[in-house]
């Protein structure tokens, strides 16, 4: 079984997740310690009890994800008692990523954790555009009705008539971003093209647009401050769909994914191409777990979230 490890990015964020990893693994612990003591606040406190409203914000939500997916990955490891064989890939969800990031070895934890706080806090300083969910319409109708919407805007400025597909996430669920007027236009345009569903977003801004380019610009700045090394898993990028493994691509991907689409179709076809037959979710809730189900229906898939998922895999791993 040729596995690749995912990591789910922002939305997946539930109040509770990891409280059972913290205190029953020691190494899911010491991720949680570490993270609450770079970041100087209790980053753990706020995973386990909330508010809510505050763990859903971008700037928290964003290394609370990269801390609980760590978290499940190095409980594994203790689990298991021995390294695990590393997987022929690994990818993640837009700020799933740079979870994949560290367990490929191109971030340390310390460092992934102070870069994401920093990618949250870019991105929530953006409040233009919006973003809504089209379920049912294909690909190549859904660009259609961006281009048409961006031209028939012609006469307002430009961030008025952006308008992108921002996330290729399934065949039968596509995102688009963009500024507020176009979104409204396109979701209307895309109901009348034959979508089923046309979803708005509760989120702050229009993430994975060109209207993100000063978060973008800030993270060209953060990406400096950190060290980056090369990949010991090849990493499967957001922005092209193809297996990264160099330091400098590493630099550019986390740049240029800010402000292009997500897209996450083409990478699990490229894992599957690739002869991945099994994908592991390593974290909270089972997002990635069902966008693959639609994606590549002949793969096997595991979604590892809480301590007893950690024990059951390790168990049935060592009995193969």
């Amino acid at each position: 079984m040729t596995q690749a490890w995912i990591f789910p990015g922002q939305g997946s964020q539930i109040v509770g997740m990891g409280r059972d990893l913290y205190d029953q693994s020691p190494a899911a612990r010491a991720v949680f310690d570490e993270a609450d003591d770079v970041l100087g606040f209790a980053l753990s406190r706020l995973c386990f009890e909330g508010p809510e409203n505050v763990l859903m914000a971008t700037e928290n939500a964003q290394p609370a994800l990269l801390t609980m997916s760590t978290a499940v990955l190095r409980s594994l490891e203790e689990a298991r008692g021995m390294a695990l064989p590393p997987p022929a890939a690994v990818a993640g969800h837009s700020l799933g990523e740079y979870s994949a990031l560290v367990a490929g070895g191109a971030l340390d934890f310390a460092d992934a954790v102070r870069l994401v706080r920093q990618r949250g806090e870019l991105m929530a300083q953006a409040r233009d555009g919006s973003m809504a969910a089209v379920i049912g319409l294909p690909e190549d109708d859904l660009d259609q009705v961006c281009r048409e919407v961006s031209a028939s805007l012609a006469d307002h400025p430009e961030p008025v008539r952006t308008i992108v597909v921002a996330n290729y996430n399934a065949p039968d669920q596509l995102v688009i971003s963009g500024s507020t007027l176009a979104v409204e236009q396109a979701s209307i345009l895309a109901k009348i093209r034959g979508a089923k569903r046309v979803l708005p977003l509760r989120v702050s801004a229009a993430f994975h647009s060109p209207l993100m380019r000063h978060a973008a610009d800030g993270m060209a700045w953060a990406i400096r401050s950190v060290g980056v090394r090369d990949l010991r898993i090849p990493l499967i990028a957001n922005v092209t769909a193809e297996p990264l493994l160099k330091a400098d691509e590493v630099r550019y991907e986390a740049v240029a994914q800010v402000v292009a689409p997500v897209r996450w179709i083409a990478s699990v076809q490229r894992m599957v191409q690739d002869g991945v037959s099994a994908f592991l979710e390593l974290g909270p809730g089972k997002a990635l777990t069902g966008l693959v189900r639609r994606i590549a229906p002949n793969t096997r898939l595991i979604n590892l979230s809480t301590s007893d998922d950690v024990r059951a895999f390790a168990l049935d791993r060592e009995s193969d």
